[in-house]
């Protein structure tokens, strides 16, 4: 390093200051270093005199000022007007946290993006880090294809399903700086896109869509209606017959048709099976309470066993009829046709319930 700089005396560009409005603590002041010592560097602040960075100060910013120059233009805060000997002293390491933090401010400002990696998760989102200040992603400022499809709103499901994006990068905005409490928050919804209130009032009930499959889950799947909004059709809107898997119907990316039956809640609620036939009308016309049919064991439910007697259309076969589910299970066989009797039929309810009027084992 070049130190070969003498210094003048630190207070006598104030006599020549009066033009200028006084230093005060917390200032952001910049001048260049006019000599590199052990333990302290001095900054040319005409024209109010010379600052140190010393002490504390320094062994805090001793990584910074190790590769600086006699010359170098350098950016500090003020800690203390006149210390006594004179100085300005000064903090690099606060200036460099107060720059961040209006660099922060800037970019909420104008929207900017940064490419971050997710470091943790936690049932309310996922932590980062920005120019070594912590920020939080909350769950529900993440794009449609990361937010946690789970039902119920389980927050062990969602923990799980967060943690799939720990050490993946996302490209995000800051959306709330807080200098205070030291902590960033971001969101990885573009400021381009529409809120999700706008996008709803676009749509009524009963709108027949044709949509892109986004997601198959357990209980249902999430289809695409334009960028940035998502409905979800329930297991219990796929079809009219028995869905146990939705995978078995859909994949993702695969165009179907669907209808909108329920907005609330800013969500939207699809159905699929409201665009088909319904089969329990057509059932209406063909069957009646006594009536004799044969039904096909589809499923075993802690009720009993569901039995088909055509197709979207199935009853119950209530497990007292045998006194125990081992006894139910004993006689009928999933897969397995077996006579029954229509005890209820109420086809507008969808339901129906069958006694079974073979042999017992």
């Amino acid at each position: 390093m070049n130190t070969e700089q003498t210094i003048d005396h630190p207070m006598q560009d104030l006599l020549t200051a009066n033009d200028h409005r006084p230093l005060q603590v917390e200032q952001i002041v910049e001048g260049p270093i006019i000599k590199i010592g052990s333990m302290e560097v001095y900054i040319n602040l005409a024209p109010y005199g010379t600052g140190i960075i010393y002490g504390r100060e320094y062994i805090n910013a001793r990584d910074i000022l190790r590769n600086g120059n006699i010359g170098d233009v350098i950016k500090a805060k003020i800690v203390e007007v006149e210390n006594h000997d004179g100085y300005v002293e000064l903090s690099l390491k606060e200036a460099r946290q107060a720059l961040l933090w209006g660099e922060a401010d800037k970019a909420i400002r104008e929207k900017t993006p940064f490419a971050l990696t997710v470091k943790e998760a936690n049932k309310g989102g996922l932590m980062l880090e920005w120019q070594g200040i912590s920020g939080f992603l909350p769950a529900s400022q993440l794009k449609q294809e990361n937010y946690p499809r789970v039902e119920d709103g389980d927050k062990d499901a969602i923990l799980r399903e967060l943690k799939k994006l720990v050490d993946t990068q996302m490209t995000l905005t800051i959306i709330s700086a807080n200098p205070k409490e030291g902590k960033l928050i971001f969101s990885e919804k573009g400021p381009e896109q529409e809120t999700k209130n706008t996008l709803l009032t676009k749509y009524e009930l009963g709108n027949e869509l044709e949509c892109e499959v986004t997601g198959v889950v357990d209980f249902g799947v999430f289809l695409k209606l334009q960028e940035g909004l998502e409905g979800l059709v329930h297991i219990s809107e796929i079809d009219w017959g028995l869905v146990e898997h939705p995978r078995d119907f859909y994949k993702v990316g695969q165009v179907v048709k669907a209808k909108v039956i329920e907005i609330k809640d800013n969500k939207i609620s699809l159905s699929i099976k409201a665009l088909k036939p319904n089969p329990w009308k057509l059932a209406e016309e063909s069957f009646k309470k006594g009536d004799e049919v044969s039904g096909v064991i589809i499923k075993f439910n802690k009720h009993g066993a569901l039995a088909s007697i055509q197709e979207g259309v199935s009853g119950l076969v209530h497990v007292s009829e045998f006194g125990t589910e081992e006894k139910l299970r004993e006689n009928l066989e999933l897969g397995k046709t077996y006579p029954f009797k229509i005890t209820l039929f109420e086809p507008k309810d969808q339901r129906m319930t069958l006694s079974f009027t073979g042999t017992k084992k």
